[in-house]
């Protein structure tokens, strides 16, 4: 005989399914409206700084090298070859030192046809005078015979009247005598307007023949000089410096044979970055680190561009320069711009190129977090920036670049 069986009952079972279901739905969608985790930063892999109150001193700082004051490059004044060092780099020279010999046939023969050719341009301005002076003698010759002829024409002619009033001449001698006076009279003022002539353009032939004199006398001059610059001499007392040729080497005209520098007169130029350097102006006050010791200066000049994103400065230096300061030395300058008097500032952020608006991040719960913020920064100086909005005294902030967390608004620190 079959015996009906019936089926337990599940209610109790479906009940802790559904609640299990229910369960993960609601942790679910409570998960979903949890931020995401914020990431973790080690605290020594950040640097940390604290907003405070007082007076700041504004400096921009830059790197740089000294180097002298007053340099005086000597360049070959014509083409030659090397022949005798009587120098090399390094040494002390006086003025007129001999430093080298340089040699150039070609510059000797063209210094001797340039003499030549005033020579010869003096011959033919003493031959223009001799003509000149001849020409004149000649006119005020024919001047002279002129008037004889025109006193002795008119007395004829007057002679000439008194015998016509009298009957004693005849109208057709009168009429001649009176027609030479005319003739003589006219000849007399022609010769003598030549004359005057004459006298008024000597002046002038002579001053253009002197004028060629005096410009060939200055070519030969000039060659003179570039001869006697075979012969390189310091112009002034100082240390040599960069005389590299060898001898038989050939140089050409305007190439730098060396430079004469004084050692002990020194100046710093500095490369100031284009952003921080326009606050920058002459007079103001600066320190330059030679790795020995400090030494004052003020700025004396600012390059009006900015080449690879750096303003050349010259600072002149006011104290005495430490032992080991040479030319060319790699030196640190810092410029003092302005003092801030009781001021709002902070380490400057490692990111902040200047003033404006910035977001950092803000140390909260105890040092445990950071949220980033909005702040806006003023003026800035080389470790130091000016808080104008955003932070108070004693918020901490993190000024090491956070330029990986650019999309994070909240981080951990552990």
């Amino acid at each position: 005989m079959d015996i009906i069986r019936t089926a337990p009952k599940k209610t109790r079972r479906n009940l802790m399914i559904g609640m299990g279901v229910g369960v993960v739905v609601i942790v679910t969608a409570w998960t979903l409206t949890l931020d995401p985790a914020a990431q973790t930063i080690e605290r020594s892999a950040v640097l940390v700084d604290s907003v405070r109150r007082g007076d700041v001193v504004r400096e921009v700082r830059g790197p740089g090298t000294l180097v002298p004051e007053h340099i005086r490059f000597i360049t070959a004044q014509a083409s030659a070859r090397v022949e005798r060092l009587a120098s090399e780099s390094g040494r002390k020279v006086g003025a007129g030192d001999v430093l080298l010999e340089l040699s150039n046939p070609d510059l000797q023969i063209q210094t001797m046809q340039a003499e030549q050719q005033v020579r010869q341009a003096q011959i033919e301005l003493l031959n223009l005078k001799t003509n000149l002076r001849s020409q004149l003698l000649t006119q005020q010759g024919v001047v002279a015979s002129t008037r004889t002829q025109y006193v002795n024409a008119t007395q004829e002619a007057v002679a000439a009247d008194s015998l016509a009033s009298r009957k004693l001449l005849s109208s057709f001698e009168l009429a001649n005598r009176r027609a030479a006076a005319d003739e003589y009279t006219t000849r007399y003022r022609v010769e003598q307007e030549r004359l005057k002539l004459m006298e008024q353009a000597i002046d002038s032939q002579i001053a253009v023949q002197q004028s060629q004199v005096v410009q060939l006398r200055a070519i030969a001059d000039n060659q003179q000089a570039r001869l006697r610059s075979l012969s390189v001499r310091a112009p002034d007392a100082g240390v040599l410096q960069d005389l590299t040729l060898q001898l038989g080497q050939w140089v050409p005209e305007g190439t730098t044979l060396a430079k004469v520098v004084q050692p002990g007169k020194l100046k710093a130029v500095l490369r100031i970055p284009e952003s921080q350097a326009k606050d920058v102006v002459i007079g103001q006050k600066a320190s330059i680190d030679t790795r020995n010791g400090l030494v004052a200066g003020h700025v004396s000049r600012k390059d009006p561009s900015a080449q690879s994103g750096s303003v050349t400065v010259d600072v002149v230096l006011d104290g005495a320069l430490p032992n080991g300061a040479v030319p060319d030395l790699s030196v640190d300058g810092t410029i003092v711009i302005e003092k801030l008097t009781n001021v709002l500032y902070t380490g400057r952020p490692a990111f902040s190129a200047g003033s404006g608006a910035v977001s950092l991040f803000k140390l909260v719960d105890g040092g445990d977090a950071a949220v980033r913020v909005q702040v806006e920064l003023g003026r800035s100086s080389v470790n130091v920036i000016e808080i104008l909005r955003g932070l108070e005294v004693g918020d901490q902030i993190i000024v090491s670049d956070m330029s990986q967390y650019a999309n994070v608004a909240r981080v951990r620190i552990k």
